[in-house]
């Protein structure tokens, strides 16, 4: 069992900056593969980035691409997502989420393919 506890989130204007984080507990050493996702008002969960357990790969969809960081402290078990350049459409509640299986793959946009979710954090971007 792995536990995620996202944090981080709040209002911001457009083009300022946030950093989530989501801290990792239980049996942390089977995250291979950690994911960020969000989900906007009357819209489907999305991939927004996933980073492997090295923190060597990483993974964007095309609409954070250059604006979002994701990177990872296995120390910490923490994961996190600096935003910057932050638009109204990146208001959503973004949630972290955990690949536990030896084959997963960093850039398998599926929510699916994710065993473990947190309870989300609300990230509002004001115009």
């Amino acid at each position: 069992q792995v536990q995620l506890v996202e944090s981080g989130g709040g209002l911001v204007q457009a083009g300022g900056s946030l950093r989530l984080s989501c801290a990792a507990s239980g049996r942390t050493s089977s995250s291979y593969v950690m994911g960020w996702f969000r989900q906007a008002p009357g819209k489907e969960r999305e991939f927004v980035a996933a980073i492997n357990w090295s923190g060597g790969i990483t993974y964007y969809t095309d609409s954070v691409k250059g604006r979002f960081t994701i990177s990872r402290d296995n120390v910490k078990n923490t994961v996190y997502l600096q935003m910057n350049s932050l638009k109204p459409d990146d208001t959503a509640v973004y949630y972290c989420a955990a690949q536990t299986s030896r084959r997963a793959v960093v850039a398998d946009k599926r929510s699916s393919v994710y065993d473990y979710w947190g309870q989300g954090t609300q990230v509002t971007v004001s115009s």
